[in-house]
């Protein structure tokens, strides 16, 4: 795979340009012929065990709140420090234009697992769904 590093290590928002963050970014770019893969069999970030990988879907009536500076950061690894008491990774989450649904992403080894780093962090769960990736490419 091939990565690109951002200038200067600050994370730059892909619309503005604007740099909010002092942190490195490594985003992976496309080979031009894309590889086909499939992965039916989950991974876990280790390679040692495999790990089931899970979308959990939660709902925010308010619409989620997490600040775009040092408190939000904060927040965010908390929640991931907290996960790994129970070998739970968050890889990715995706919010609503209206922030009021989150679909999360996440490789533990069990739905209970993800229930218990959820209620240990206060976040609801409306369902957890255990998925495999397929990769569109595969198919070309």
């Amino acid at each position: 795979m091939q990565t690109r590093h951002l200038q200067g290590g600050v994370a730059a928002h892909p619309q503005t340009g604007d740099a909010r963050s002092s942190i490195w970014v490594v985003l992976p770019i496309r080979p031009q012929r894309p590889l086909p893969i499939v992965c039916t069999e989950p991974l876990s970030p280790n390679r040692d065990v495999e790990m089931p990988r899970y979308v959990v879907e939660r709902e925010f009536p308010d619409g989620l709140q997490i600040p775009v500076d040092d408190e939000g950061v904060r927040a965010c690894l908390g929640i991931v420090e907290s996960n790994a008491a129970d070998e739970v990774t968050w890889v990715v989450s995706y919010v609503s234009a209206d922030k009021k649904k989150t679909f999360c992403v996440y490789d533990g080894p069990s739905p209970e697992a993800i229930r218990r780093t959820a209620s240990r962090n206060k976040l609801p769960v409306e369902r957890i769904t255990e998925v495999r990736i397929l990769d569109p490419y595969f198919y070309k």
